[in-house]
């Protein structure tokens, strides 16, 4: 479990755009296999589009020793804190890490409420996601036979 490995977080930076590029494929490799298409952008991002992204994202990333293990990004509006994209290298996931950055994400953010999404077939997703408290609160249908689930969370600000 996490409890034994050691993690540490840190702000996400344009500088670690090869490895977050590199943990994003692997863990999106996965979904590809279940939904029978790579051609999603965590897969077809470049890295000098990461890098860019990078440039003004908020977001953290995990490591164990020099390790680059997992990542998160987000917007903030002030209504809504928008989860992007988590990815936990295959290796790893189910270990706590993805509960984790997004704790850091929710205890960053001055927003009332939090956004991600997932889809329909991405089923330990959706179990990560409402064992954190998220809740369906739109599906959106893909035409393929899968739906897009976007997932909210109260976030409680009275205590930031």
């Amino acid at each position: 479990m996490l409890s034994d490995l050691e993690i540490a977080l840190s702000r996400i930076s344009p500088d670690d755009a090869g490895e977050v590029l590199t943990v994003q494929r692997a863990a999106f490799a996965s979904e590809a296999l279940i939904y029978g298409t790579a051609d999603m952008p965590p897969l077809t991002q470049t890295l000098d589009e990461l890098r860019a992204e990078l440039a003004d994202a908020k977001g953290w990333v995990a490591r164990v020793g020099p390790r680059l293990v997992g990542a998160i990004r987000y917007r903030e509006t002030d209504d809504l804190l928008l989860i992007g994209r988590i990815a936990i290298a295959p290796d790893l996931q189910g270990l706590g890490i993805g509960r984790a950055l997004l704790g850091a994400a929710e205890r960053d953010s001055r927003a009332p409420e939090a956004e991600l999404f997932t889809g329909s077939l991405s089923e330990a997703n959706v179990r990560l996601y409402e064992s954190c408290g998220y809740r369906i609160a739109d599906r959106v249908d893909q035409g393929d036979g899968t739906t897009q689930l976007f997932m909210r969370k109260q976030l409680g600000t009275t205590s930031r």
